[in-house]
């Protein structure tokens, strides 16, 4: 794979208006060949997002989900110093999955319950309604 991009790059070196550009989480294992003076030459860091960084991205993957108002995003941000955007993406993700789990469940529950104090009300109106004697 690397020799067809490195032959399309140099095939590619007549036109003036084409940049290539390329994004790695592994910088330290890329090869020197592509990494040259004329190809992708120029390394730019971005960071892990800081506190206030978070703290957005937090809110950007919940804005279309209900919070509680007891979830303190702040605290959030807080805990997941270190965390890329993807990470805290994933977690979000995760959590709306485990909280709509949760949702099922204590409805199924729910349900169940009314169903089993439904049927203890019929045994008793059964149990108090006297038969005639013949």
């Amino acid at each position: 794979m690397l020799n067809q991009l490195l032959t399309e790059m140099d095939g590619a070196g007549s036109k003036k208006n084409l940049f290539f550009i390329g994004a790695t989480n592994r910088p330290d294992i890329l090869d020197e060949a592509l990494i040259r003076p004329g190809r992708l030459d120029q390394l730019i860091y971005i960071p892990l997002p800081d506190k206030p960084s978070r703290l957005n991205i937090f809110k950007a993957n919940l804005r279309k989900s209900p919070v509680h108002p007891n979830v303190n995003m702040d605290f959030c941000s807080d805990l997941t110093d270190g965390f890329t955007g993807a990470d805290i993406t994933e977690l979000c993700q995760r959590a709306c999955k485990a909280a709509i789990r949760e949702a099922i469940a204590a409805e199924e529950e729910r349900r169940r319950l009314a169903a089993d104090a439904g049927d203890g009300l019929d045994a008793e109106m059964d149990e108090n309604i006297e038969d005639p004697v013949p």
